[in-house]
């Protein structure tokens, strides 16, 4: 009984939080179109919209199917103090280890890219349209997810530290009041040679950021005082409380650029695994796939505006080679 509740609680706690919010996953999928070889570029730039709208769906699909959350995280702190040694990297070995219900109770994101990697890779074989874009804008977000050092621990809202409310600080306050000011262009897609160590690895990562995220906020609350923390956001109709714009602005600061970051880490990341799921179909081009799409005038003016911007910072469409 005691197991059945935890792990109904442990699945129930992330439909309380985002994800990078909507404007960060949206983002993330955007931009990475731009890091893609000429062979991909026509396509997904074809499709830009979609793969951004849809990048949100899977946050959205956690309240209905259970079977969901576990995707997003991986609470690594519970295997232990050095959980990236003690977890076995393939499936079949963490659930010998483990059991299949403990691992779904902690998070599979590690799993669940290198899952959604292949079958992109098997839409692409198949030439298969709309599930190319369908797991294209899934992965983008499960990606991003495991980049965010809260989607790495139990203690993922701050609620065992008394700093409750702090997911959603981190990853989605923070981008939504700064992210225009990000500097988010990165470098081309890179072929990925083990897609699940890749994964792990970008956790690795994420986890090792934890502290930082955890103790400058702390330092923060002794230092400005603990009802100088929230206020009500005069940008939202229903007068939300959140963290006020001073706090977000000097733990902004403080994290030193951490959230920038990881974002730009998502973007160039997210690019590289759909490039690798395309060179491991052994396709040399999309172009086949389907014209382009009419967009309306908003949409073909913000076009321009990411193309504009994209050649400012680097080459654009450069071709790729995989040896």
């Amino acid at each position: 009984m005691k197991r059945f509740t935890l792990t109904l609680i442990t699945l129930l706690c992330p439909f309380l939080l985002g994800s990078w919010g909507f404007w960060g996953h949206k983002k993330i999928n955007e931009i990475a179109v731009f890091s893609l070889p000429n062979s991909m570029l026509g396509f997904y730039k074809a499709n830009i919209f979609i793969l951004r709208d849809r990048a949100v769906n899977p946050d959205k699909r956690r309240y209905a199917n259970p079977k969901e959350a576990p995707r997003h995280y991986l609470d690594a702190d519970y295997y232990g103090p050095d959980p990236f040694a003690a977890i076995p990297k393939h499936w079949k070995d963490a659930v010998e280890k483990y059991s299949e219900d403990t691992l779904l109770a902690y998070g599979i994101v590690p799993w669940h890219i290198s899952k959604v990697t292949w079958q992109l890779k098997q839409a692409f074989d198949n030439k298969d349209v709309e599930r190319i874009i369908f797991l294209s804008a899934d992965l983008g977000h499960y990606i991003a997810d495991a980049h965010v050092p809260l989607h790495t621990t139990m203690n993922y809202n701050g609620q065992l530290t008394g700093q409750k409310g702090i997911h959603g600080f981190w990853e989605s306050r923070i981008p939504e009041l700064y992210g225009e000011d990000f500097s988010l262009w990165t470098d081309s897609a890179e072929y990925i040679h083990d897609p699940l160590e890749m994964a792990w690895e970008i956790l690795k990562e994420s986890h090792a950021m934890l502290d930082s995220v955890l103790c400058l906020e702390v330092e923060i609350t002794d230092s400005l005082g603990f009802n100088k923390k929230f206020g009500y956001d005069p940008d939202s109709r229903q007068g939300k409380k959140q963290y006020t714009r001073k706090y977000a602005e000097i733990y902004n600061k403080k994290l030193n650029g951490m959230v920038e970051r990881r974002m730009r880490k998502s973007i160039q990341r997210v690019a590289s695994y759909w490039y690798t799921a395309f060179v491991n179909s052994g396709l040399t081009s999309l172009d086949d796939l389907g014209g382009r799409p009419v967009f309306n005038a908003s949409q073909e003016d913000s076009m321009k505006l990411m193309e504009a911007q994209f050649r400012n910072g680097k080459a654009f469409g450069r071709d790729h080679k995989h040896e």
